[in-house]
């Protein structure tokens, strides 16, 4: 069984709070003060989460620099308020640097929930990209 330490839980707080004011932002038509806040949120709680070390070793790592630099220049611009650019930009690179794991993600979500046609779509999105 995995333990979740006090720290891990209260980064999960954070980086739930951050998600919030990025989507109110988002729904405040891009509002850039909320979304420069949920940014940095997030980024907090999830070094909170998985650790300050790890979260550099996963940002950092030679094949993931074109994710990490769209994802951290999107940030950059939405704290210089250029909040729509700054949010395509980091769309962008949340999904170049998490495109590994959402097979994974589909998968679980396929076995999970036994709903006839999301389970099916779920299990088609799993088996269609790769790992790696």
């Amino acid at each position: 069984m995995v333990t979740v330490t006090e720290w891990q839980k209260i980064g999960v707080g954070i980086a739930g709070f951050g998600l919030f004011f990025i989507l109110f932002g988002i729904l405040l038509y891009f509002d850039s003060v909320l979304l420069a806040f949920g940014n940095l949120l997030f980024l907090t709680g999830l070094s909170f989460i998985i650790g300050l070390r790890k979260t550099c070793f996963f940002f950092f790592q030679r094949h993931k620099v074109k994710g990490t630099s769209f994802f951290l220049g999107g940030v950059l611009l939405v704290l210089l308020r250029w909040p729509l650019l700054g949010m395509f930009l980091e769309a962008y690179g949340f999904f170049s640097l998490f495109k590994g794991f959402f097979p994974v993600a589909f998968g679980f979500l396929g076995n999970a929930f036994d709903i006839p046609f999301l389970s099916a779509l779920f299990r088609r999105l799993q088996g269609s990209s790769s790992m790696v």
